[in-house]
């Protein structure tokens, strides 16, 4: 990362629940954003990765990029999101590489590719954001 991204990044902070999930940014800039997350303590009862948590690192990535390319002056609100899981990370960390497909004057859309650590697709996430002016 940047000093200016980073700058960027740890001025807005992540958010308490990416915070209590055990999500850790790896890497930001304007072409893309890396995270990943534990699976452990964020399962579900059969001890699969839960598939809200897999939407939670997805939109935490997707809005934060999203809010990051906005620009000064304006923020970003996610108005749609959608997930496929076609994989289930039982144990270690999953990474999600999170790219802009569509950066517009309102709306930006982002995928995310959740892996687990075999490089293996569990997961991949749509985010839509809508780029609001903010009030002064």
């Amino acid at each position: 990362m940047s000093v200016d991204d980073v700058d960027w990044y740890t001025s807005r902070g992540q958010g308490t629940l990416a915070d209590r999930m055990g999500i850790e940014i790896l890497e930001f800039d304007r072409e893309h954003a890396v995270a990943r997350m534990p699976v452990e303590g964020n399962t579900q009862p059969l001890g699969l990765l839960h598939g809200g948590a897999y939407c939670v690192l997805g939109e935490s990535l997707g809005s934060m990029h999203a809010n990051y390319l906005a620009g000064e002056g304006r923020f970003a609100v996610g108005v749609d999101i959608n997930a496929t899981h076609t994989g289930s990370a039982t144990s270690g960390w999953v990474t999600g590489v999170c790219r802009p497909i569509h950066v517009g004057k309102s709306l930006t859309v982002h995928e995310i590719a959740v892996t687990d650590e075999g490089g293996r697709r569990c997961s991949t996430i749509r985010i839509t954001n809508m780029i609001r002016q903010a009030k002064n």
